[in-house]
């Protein structure tokens, strides 16, 4: 394969081409400080391959997405995607030879990595009859493949590292040609850096940088300075795929743009220093509820002995005659009183003797009979009526009671709450509900609970790279709604 593209001109005005097909075999570096104007440089050379070759963006600012606008890239949210999504989609990328812009920028460093890592390992990882050559053009290439740990967990810079280190030094036989580009060298892992035979050099001010940048052009130290003094847009480039001696060039116009509104300066506003005194500071504090307290009333001890010898003068009252309950009313009776100790505070973290003792005593009070109603249908019942399932015999509820037969009394709340979500198709309660539900402040308990029913077979839990966390029920063919965990 071989064509041409014009990326912009040099300073006598000629055009200054890319060669495609010696680029896809000899890969590319771009670097340049914050403002140099890498990202019109990608968006440029995306923009006028487009035509010729299949493109792969990872994009963690969401600076490409406009490019599925006008050249029909589809865009790809990282956040919404779990880990194995993510590896499907890169391989039906490769097979239907797609050209994709992977937006990470709704995620924080370490979930884009991770979500970064994943999809180039399954770009990667493509059988052989797929492997058609595409352009994967990693911006901030730096956060990808840092030269040093950082802040980021060891697991997620171990994953984009080891990706970015196959996409560059391995991808060319597997038809993957690398651009990346990078805000500084010095933070650029070395081995991924070094794979790129081609270069473009924009302005950088710290000598270190522009030592190395200087160094990847065959420049003389002494000439390093020019790469300081190159203005906005303006490059050095070098390479096989762009020219035998270092070239300068301009880059040329775009038809897309970046989603951000960038200003050159914005005045500010013209309210006086009291105005904006009082907007800043209105309702700034959260209002603070007085709680009525009565004062306490000290009786008189003589009228105290008086009260107390009137109540043993008086006679006992006579005990009401209690009414009598049929079938239907006994449930109905038995439900309201489940229902009313599941409202109480604190109610899952007393023990089942306990519970089930008030219960029955609750029961005696209002004359309802409990003899069918035994230690361990109280403790599904009363399970039920903490999950918010009041009436058993709506339809509704017949599959997930049908489900929770197995499921051991201990888990049976947790697991009706979250099968009430997902029929109602609500978020999964998080953990903090599950745990006040099992009757427990471990959030460690929680997770085994999860773990222990997955195992089982009875849920499916999903979290995608985002945090977000969704429970399905695969014999029901029900999912709650995804939030945060």
């Amino acid at each position: 394969m071989s064509a041409t593209i014009v990326i912009g001109q040099d300073t006598h005005g000629a055009p200054v081409e890319i060669d495609v097909g010696e680029l896809l075999a000899t890969r590319l570096l771009v670097q340049g400080n914050s403002g140099s104007g890498k990202s019109h440089l990608l968006r440029r050379l995306l923009e006028e391959s487009a035509p010729l070759v299949q493109q792969v963006v990872i994009d963690p600012e969401g600076d490409f997405v406009t490019l599925g606008e006008t050249f029909g890239h589809v865009v790809i949210d990282g956040s919404a995607y779990a880990e194995a999504e993510i590896g499907r989609l890169a391989a039906r990328i490769r097979k239907h030879r797609a050209s994709v812009v992977l937006a990470l920028d709704e995620l924080e460093i370490d979930q884009q990595m991770k979500c970064a890592g994943q999809f180039l390992s399954a770009l990667f990882d493509a059988p052989r009859e797929e492997w058609f050559p595409a352009l994967v053009v990693v911006d901030e290439a730096q956060m990808f493949a840092p030269a040093a740990a950082g802040e980021v967990s060891e697991e997620a810079r171990r994953i984009s590292l080891a990706a970015m280190t196959n996409l560059m030094c391995r991808g060319r036989k597997r038809g993957l040609a690398g651009v990346i580009a990078t805000q500084r060298l010095a933070k650029l892992a070395k081995n991924v850096a070094a794979e790129a035979s081609n270069f473009l050099m924009g302005r950088t001010f710290l000598d270190i940088d522009m030592i190395r940048a200087a160094d990847l052009l065959g420049m003389e130290r002494r000439q390093a300075e020019a790469i300081r003094d190159l203005s906005r847009g303006q490059f050095l480039g070098l390479g096989p795929a762009i020219s035998r001696r270092p070239v300068a060039v301009s880059i040329g116009e775009v038809r897309t743009g970046s989603r951000a509104v960038v200003q050159s300066y914005a005045p500010p506003p013209t309210a006086s220093p009291e105005e904006l005194h009082a907007l800043l500071h209105d309702n700034l504090a959260e209002p603070v509820r007085e709680v009525y307290r009565p004062a306490p009333v000290r009786a008189d001890p003589d009228e105290l002995v008086e009260r107390i010898a009137a109540s043993q003068a008086a006679p006992a009252p006579r005990r009401p005659d209690l009414p009598e309950f049929d079938a239907a009313e006994t449930e109905a009776a038995i439900a309201e009183i489940l229902s009313q100790m599941a409202q109480e505070a604190e109610c899952t973290f007393q023990p089942a003797a306990t519970l089930f003792q008030d219960f029955t005593l609750r029961c005696r009070m209002r004359g309802v009979p409990t003899r069918s109603f035994d230690a361990v249908r109280f403790r599904r019942g009363f399970a039920m009526a903490v999950a918010g399932i009041a009436d058993p015999s709506d339809p509704r509820w017949t599959g997930l009671l049908d489900l929770a037969a197995g499921v051991p009394d201990d888990l049976l709340a947790p697991f009706l709450l979250i099968g009430r979500a997902a029929t109602e198709g609500r978020p999964c309660p998080d953990d903090a509900e599950l745990a006040r539900i099992y009757g427990t402040s471990s959030p460690r308990r929680i997770q085994r609970l999860l773990d222990y029913l997955e195992k089982d077979g009875l849920i499916v839990v999903r979290t995608d790279f985002s945090g977000k966390r969704s429970v399905g029920l695969p014999h029901l063919g029900l999912a709650t709604a995804a939030v945060e965990a």
